[in-house]
């Protein structure tokens, strides 16, 4: 199970009907966007935790966040503080701006969804999968059980995001679209 198996899990559905209202989309558009957003973020997720250093910053965030809250109460969604802990996620896995419009402006073509609702949306689904990943890494664990989850591949699981088993591809697939450019 990866990133979006978890945020598209029937489990987190009220998280996505908060989505929804909130962006003024229906259930198919909703799902369309989160399939649309989620591989780029995985693929910055996966590009930052490539490091001994990344991984601890990522195992950190984990740990002192709390991003499990907008998995299990979708109300904070629609917060300010989420948008803006969601900005940090992108700043971080990103590095700027111009790769958020960059993705918003690539999932709009695929999906018919407006640009301008993309970008308003991405941060708040990188607080959601934070949130997906902050519930599955580290649920009720202690640190301990965490840095052996995270060293165990459950971290690298969850960023794969073309689902072969390996995220070393995708790491390098986006080595290599970086340098085509």
């Amino acid at each position: 199970m990866n990133i979006l198996d978890l945020l598209l899990s029937n489990e987190n559905q009220p998280a996505l009907e908060e989505l929804s209202r909130n962006f003024g989309l229906n259930e198919t558009q909703t799902r369309q966007a989160v399939e649309g957003l989620i591989p780029a973020l995985s693929r910055g997720m996966q590009n930052n935790s490539g490091s001994e250093q990344g991984m601890d910053e990522l195992l950190d965030a984990l740990r002192s966040g709390k991003h499990a809250q907008y998995m299990e109460q979708p109300k904070t969604l629609s917060r300010p503080e989420t948008i803006d802990d969601g900005n940090g996620i992108l700043g971080h896995i990103f590095g700027n701006k111009q790769v958020s419009r960059d993705v918003a402006a690539q999932v709009s073509k695929q999906s018919g969804i407006s640009s301008t609702i993309l970008k308003k949306m991405l941060p708040i689904v990188a607080s959601l999968a934070m949130g997906a990943i902050s519930k599955k890494v580290i649920g009720g664990n202690s640190a301990s059980q965490v840095n052996r989850a995270s060293s165990g591949g459950l971290i690298g699981m969850l960023l794969d995001s073309d689902r072969d088993g390996s995220i070393w591809d995708d790491v390098l697939g986006m080595a290599a679209k970086g340098l085509l450019r």
